[in-house]
């Protein structure tokens, strides 16, 4: 089983159809007792909690089916996929900041200049140009394209709210499909599970956090930035995912053990990303990213776990198991 011409992985297809059937599983069980709830407690749609975990549910199989088409249709599907979350996010991302006339060409190299860079590099395996593109060239040269401009007025707020969302919505969010180019021995062709192992995994652990913490929670982790998670809420949501992300070792390159202690580590890297993207959209005075996916507010809102796992995941795998 090798890679095809066109970029589809030929070798996942088993492990990716068990573990997309997997996924559809529990989203079947997740709609039919969502629905018994709507039915039994509020008919009417009169119970907030009820309507937003039926609304989450629904937004789940959407975004499912999507990732799902990009895996099954390869390296070029994941990319692009990828590319066009980080310009979404991107967006949202800019739309909460400062900004001024004398921005108005940084933004749009932010936009159309750095990302697709980003992401045509990560496409042709350009490992030791994306790897410092956003963090080194766009961090040095793009807010020299703002001062020449000759506005100082609040300039470095400008440039630092711009310098995080590009370090936020393309290079961490760029790190999920550079997954494609590490070469595993043993592992050749793959590497697609890696990626849809990660997201079900931190994806997971947000979903059991919101559940545990409203079956359990009782002490605020943050009360100022996020009133709805608990410490009770984090522990449970960790540990069943990690649980749940061990369990699938067999899918990975990763042993037994290994599984379990990356799994904790993306998982506790989610939750901590959760929380300073809270941070942020509180000192901005908004609850959501965005309002384009019902149940779920924004892009970012739904990537805001994965941009702070997947850059610590890449480096874990690149050092630990790839050759490159």
């Amino acid at each position: 089983m090798t890679e095809t011409l066109n970029g589809t992985i030929a070798g996942t297809a088993p492990h990716l159809i068990w573990l997309l059937a997997g996924v559809a599983l529990i989203l079947i069980i997740a709609t039919l007792i969502g629905e018994a709830l709507r039915l039994r407690i509020a008919p009417d749609g009169s119970n907030p909690v009820i309507e937003n975990l039926n609304a989450r549910i629904a937004a789940w199989w959407g975004m499912v089916l999507l990732l799902a088409l990009a895996f099954l249709a390869g390296r070029i599907g994941v990319v692009v996929l990828f590319a066009i979350l980080s310009f979404s996010a991107l967006r949202e991302f800019l739309t909460l900041t400062s900004k001024a006339r004398a921005d108005h060409w940084a933004l749009l190299g932010a936009f159309f200049i750095v990302l697709p860079l980003q992401y045509w590099l990560i496409g042709i395996d350009w490992y030791g140009l994306y790897s410092v593109l956003v963090p080194v060239y766009a961090f040095l040269l793009m807010p020299v394209v703002s001062a020449l401009r000759g506005n100082p007025k609040g300039y470095l707020s400008r440039v630092a709210e711009t310098q995080w969302a590009l370090m936020i919505c393309v290079y961490c969010v760029s790190h999920v499909p550079a997954l494609l180019s590490l070469q595993i021995p043993g592992y050749e062709g793959r590497n697609v599970i890696l990626i849809a192992w990660l997201i079900f995994t931190v994806q997971l652990s947000d979903v059991m956090q919101y559940v545990w913490g409203k079956l359990i929670g009782r002490r605020k982790l943050a009360p100022e930035l996020s009133p709805s998670k608990t410490w009770e809420g984090l522990t449970g949501g960790v540990l069943t995912a990690s649980a749940a992300g061990s369990a699938l070792w067999w899918m990975t390159p990763f042993s037994l053990p290994q599984a379990a202690g990356i799994a904790l580590i993306v998982t506790l890297m989610g939750s901590f990303g959760g929380l300073v993207m809270s941070a942020i959209k509180r000192d901005k005075g908004v609850k959501d990213w965005g309002h384009l996916i019902a149940g779920h507010g924004g892009f970012l809102d739904r990537l805001d776990s994965v941009v702070f796992a997947a850059p610590i995941f890449f480096h874990l795998v690149r050092f630990g198991w790839s050759l490159t």
